[in-house]
């Protein structure tokens, strides 16, 4: 198993996982395991910061305004 870089315990981020994966011929990279790595660990966020764009995202959906949709999801810290 490969020595992993990043945190201990935590599942690779799911976009970032398929990322390396396109990158390695649209297969798992072979050093992949099931424990995030410094290439795959999840980017930190501040849990507000995710909260208060996915309220945005979800508010604009509800009033059926998919150009504030996407204007809020733009805002959303990058995964």
């Amino acid at each position: 198993m490969a020595k992993d870089s990043g945190p201990k315990g935590q599942q690779p981020e799911a976009l970032r996982s398929l990322k390396s994966a396109a990158r390695s011929g649209s297969r798992k990279p072979h050093g992949q395991g099931y424990e995030a790595r410094g290439d795959t660990a999840p980017k930190p966020a501040a849990p507000e910061r995710k909260q208060k764009a996915a309220a945005e995202v979800l508010k604009a959906g509800a009033e059926k305004r998919p150009d504030k949709m996407r204007e809020a999801a733009k805002k959303a810290p990058e995964r």
